[in-house]
C-alpha cells in the first residue's frame, strides 16, 4: 500500500469514526462538566425549598393517616403520602412523591423540600457513570477505543508544518504534558 492510499484510509477512518462519536462525545463532555462541579451543585437533581402556612391542628396524640391526608389537602397536594413520621406531639414529617413536608402542627407552618430530576443531565450522567452496566459497558468500551483511534489518526491527517512533524508535535507534547504536570502537582 502506497503512502497516498494509506493517508486516504487514515483520513476516511478519522472522519467516519469522528461522525460516529459525535453523540457520545457531547453526552460525555456535558456530563463531565456537570460532574466536575458536583461540589457546587447537584447535576442530577434540583432541590426546591419553600414555606407554606396551613391551619394549625390541635393534636395531642399520634396522627392518623386520614389526618395526614387532610394536611396534604390543605397544601393542595394532589396525591397521597408515601410515609410519615411524627417526631413529637407538634411535629410531623410527611414523605410524598419526592417531597418532604415538615409540619409544625401548633403554628401551621410547613417547610417543603421538593426533589426533581434534571431530565437531560440525569440521563447523560446515568450513561457517563455507567449505571446501566451490561451492554452499555460494551458500548462505552467501544467508544473509548474509538477515541484512541481518533487521537492516533488525527495526528496524521495534516502534513507539513501544521501536521505532526511541525506544530502538531508541539501541541501533542503539550497535550501529554498537561495531565502529567497536574498529576505531579496533586499527588505530591
Amino acid at each position: 500500500m502506497d503512502k497516498q492510499t494509506l493517508r486516504r484510509w487514515n483520513r476516511n477512518l478519522h472522519r467516519d469514526i469522528g461522525y460516529l462519536c459525535v453523540g457520545l462525545t457531547i453526552i460525555y463532555a456535558v456530563s463531565g462538566i456537570a460532574v466536575n462541579h458536583i461540589n457546587d451543585w447537584n447535576p442530577n437533581y434540583s432541590i426546591e425549598r419553600s414555606t407554606r402556612q396551613i391551619l394549625p391542628l390541635d393534636s395531642a396524640g399520634k396522627l392518623s393517616a386520614e389526618q395526614v391526608n387532610l394536611l396534604l389537602k390543605q397544601l393542595d397536594y394532589p396525591g397521597s403520602f408515601d410515609n410519615f413520621f411524627q417526631s413529637g406531639p407538634r411535629q410531623v414529617r410527611i414523605f410524598a412523591g419526592g417531597s418532604v413536608f415538615d409540619v409544625n402542627l401548633g403554628t401551621g407552618k410547613v417547610h417543603i423540600e421538593s426533589v426533581k430530576t434534571r431530565p437531560i443531565l440525569y440521563a447523560f450522567n446515568f450513561l457517563h457513570l455507567n449505571h446501566p452496566k451490561r451492554l452499555w459497558t460494551f458500548v462505552a468500551d467501544l467508544y473509548a477505543v474509538a477515541l484512541v483511534l481518533l487521537a492516533i489518526t488525527g495526528m496524521f491527517v495534516l502534513r507539513g508544518k501544521k501536521g505532526i512533524t511541525g506544530r502538531g508535535a508541539w501541541l501533542t507534547m503539550a497535550g501529554v504534558l498537561i495531565p502529567i504536570i497536574f498529576l505531579f502537582l496533586y499527588q505530591n
